[in-house]
């Protein structure tokens, strides 16, 4: 096994299959030395291969990811209510499952008559369901302001599982948060060129609370993250993908000439960049926060793009990268973004009863209307709806956070709390408490916020391509909302881009330990004080445990874990 660190290069040889004997062999043009010898020079120059083998990658990231899913499944079905924003979601995902795509209204509202001089109270749609009377709708549509993906996931657990079982509704999103510490795991593998970077990466997610939360709770983010991600595991993909390819096919011109290229060769298909350009209409299927990452994620490969022709040592490598790449991965992930994000309101589509369906028949002369056929301009009347509820949303709220305090865990969110009594619950003292809190791992967070830091300044200073990719998803998931001062928004949100932050934290503690040539008293002072902040990431998982997944506590312990009045 090969460990390498943050400023080792990647290097190595790609293995070729071997062929069975006894396997005739086709006849070949010999192969001209001079392009095996570009070729080598170039993938080197290129960063093309990894030192480690893929299996070796590959069991950590599936050992991580068992230790994550044993973290998100254990009693996920606990509490037994819908709680914070499940109310809206997890109900929703429920309409869809009946009507075939369309979220219905329901009265939330409890009632109280009076007959014959005795009070009844009948109870609110929560505590119907919650109860097992599902159907709780009233069979007319209700305008939502999210696009549906995200419910139809949350519907899809719903249905596997069993929708009248908490486990039920909160199925994908622990499937969703255990994967998307595997996925970590192999993109820091990659990102990094060290599996046991990597490893620290994945691990550093699975520890977090704030993504451990979300992973055990029906919200539409979690939902958005995974997307996102997934959409970067393919970018960072597709980048050594292309990489190899334009090293080969500009070995291949190259022999025989004595300048370089003009353009470069084209790489017109790219299958990862493809790949990503559907998950990127998912993520924007699931949030409309996904186009931030969408339009990030554009330039970041149109960036990496140009640093390969640069590295082959084309003429015109920055009109070779922005004309000839920058039109292709604009038509891998634009366009495939737009259809997949369309096809996801199917069932709005096949309705007769879904919210604005019919308005363009009923508005003839707008011009949409013109422009557009009826489904269409129906859909894009419906967006404006929801657009003008979007950026009118200043509902003042206990829990709303500015995003200045979300790296630091200003002001999580409170997704549920109660105070059981002696007796109650198990509650073997006289008053317990029963929360759970969106606080992040204080290790993660804060020594993330450090790490971010010093990530900016490595990118600024080193013009390391590393620091740079991962800071990019970071600020589409973050930067944005500075520009909404007014509107409500919650620390929950972060959920979004805390894969990046313990990114950040993995590459800082890479820095820390130091390439393999360093001082090996740097490296083992360095590796003991990563592997500290690592052993302290663990422990605070242990000692927030009980407050990130509704267990029963004396009210002493609860207050003993909320470090500051705003956590509270």
């Amino acid at each position: 096994m090969a460990v390498t660190t943050l400023d080792a290069p990647a290097s190595g040889q790609v293995d070729t299959p071997e062929e069975a004997p006894g396997t005739p062999r086709p006849r070949r043009r010999p192969v001209d030395p001079r392009v095996t010898e570009t070729r080598a020079r170039l993938r080197r120059t290129l960063g093309v291969d990894h030192p480690d083998p893929a299996w070796w990658g590959w069991a950590v990231a599936l050992a991580l990811g068992a230790l994550a899913g044993v973290l998100r499944f254990w009693r996920v079905g606990n509490p037994a209510q819908l709680v914070f924003d499940e109310t809206y979601y997890v109900k929703q995902a429920y309409s869809f499952l009946l009507s075939g795509g369309v979220e219905w209204r329901w009265d939330n509202e409890a009632s109280t008559s009076t007959v014959d001089g005795s009070v009844t109270t009948s109870p609110g749609a929560d505590e119907l369901f919650t109860a097992g009377t599902l159907d709780v709708f009233t069979r007319e549509a209700d305008f939502v302001v999210h696009p549906p993906l995200g419910k139809w996931m949350i519907a899809a657990g719903m249905e596997a599982y069993g929708a009248d079982d908490p486990v039920g509704w909160r199925l994908m999103a622990a499937v969703c948060g255990t994967l998307m510490v595997v996925v970590l795991t192999l993109v820091a593998r990659r990102l990094f060129a060290s599996t046991l970077l990597g490893g620290a990466a994945g691990l550093l997610l699975a520890v977090d609370g704030h993504h451990l939360v979300h992973s055990r709770t029906s919200l539409l983010d979690i939902f958005l993250a995974f997307w996102a991600l997934v959409a970067f595991a393919f970018l960072v993909a597709d980048r050594f993908w292309f990489r190899a390819r334009l090293a080969d096919r500009s070995a291949r011109q190259l022999a025989g000439r004595d300048g370089p290229l003009r353009w470069g060769p084209p790489v017109l298909l790219r299958p990862w960049l493809l790949a990503a350009g559907v998950a990127l209409g998912a993520a924007c299927a699931t949030k409309w926060s996904g186009a931030w990452f969408l339009a990030a994620y554009g330039l970041l490969v149109v960036a990496w793009d140009i640093g390969a022709r640069r590295g082959t040592g084309v003429r015109k490598w920055f009109s070779g990268g922005v004309l000839r790449d920058g039109v292709v991965a604009f038509v891998h992930l634009v366009p495939v973004a737009l259809v997949t994000y369309v096809a996801t309101w199917f069932g709005w589509f096949r309705s007769d009863d879904g919210y604005d369906r019919f308005w363009a028949r009923d508005n003839p002369d707008a011009l949409s209307v013109r422009l557009l056929p009826d489904p269409l301009a129906s859909l894009l009347q419906y967006h404006s709806s929801m657009l003008d509820f979007h950026v009118g949303l200043d509902s003042e709220h206990s829990y709303m956070a500015n995003p200045w305090s979300w790296l630091i865990m200003g002001r999580p969110t409170s997704f549920f709390y109660e105070s059981p009594e002696l007796g109650e619950l198990g509650c073997a003292v006289e008053t317990c408490s029963r929360a759970i809190t969106s606080v992040g791992n204080p290790v993660v967070w804060w020594g993330g916020t450090v790490a971010v830091v010093v990530t900016l300044v490595a990118w600024v200073a080193r013009r390391d391509w590393r620091a740079g990719a991962l800071l990019v998803p970071l600020a589409a998931g973050y930067l944005p909302w500075f520009a909404y001062q007014d509107r409500t928004v919650y620390t929950f949100y972060a959920v979004a881009f805390v894969p990046y932050v313990a990114l950040a934290l993995t590459y800082a503690l890479g820095l820390l330990v130091g390439p393999p040539g360093a001082d090996p008293r740097r490296r083992s002072w360095g590796a003991a004080a990563a592997g500290v902040v690592v052993i302290l990431a663990v422990g605070c998982l242990l000692f927030f445990w009980p407050v990130w997944t509704a267990e029963v506590i004396p009210r002493e312990q609860w207050q003993l874990r909320m470090w500051w009045p705003s956590w509270i």
